[in-house]
């Protein structure tokens, strides 16, 4: 085996030995005062807007957003309950 070889070889295998230690931890977390990443944000605003909540319908803000929270909350178990 040649030099050359041998240094690409090793470098390989230090790079798949040090790529598991700068891995992302999964955001998908049981806690829910966890951080949210803004893309996460974001994909439950547009949940939202799907279900039917507007946001310049402020003047009926606390029932707007409790029965699309009950919307996306069914949603959510419907899903769960058909995978």
């Amino acid at each position: 085996m040649s030099t050359s070889s041998r240094l690409a070889l090793g470098l390989l295998l230090g790079a798949f030995s040090v790529a598991p230690a700068f891995a992302q931890v999964s955001s998908q977390t049981n806690d829910p005062s966890a951080p949210k990443t803004r893309a996460e944000v974001v994909a439950e605003m547009n949940e939202w807007v799907a279900a039917g909540y507007h946001l310049d319908d402020g003047y009926r803000y606390p029932e707007n957003a409790e029965a699309v929270e009950q919307i996306v909350a069914q949603r959510h178990a419907g899903a769960s309950t058909a995978q």
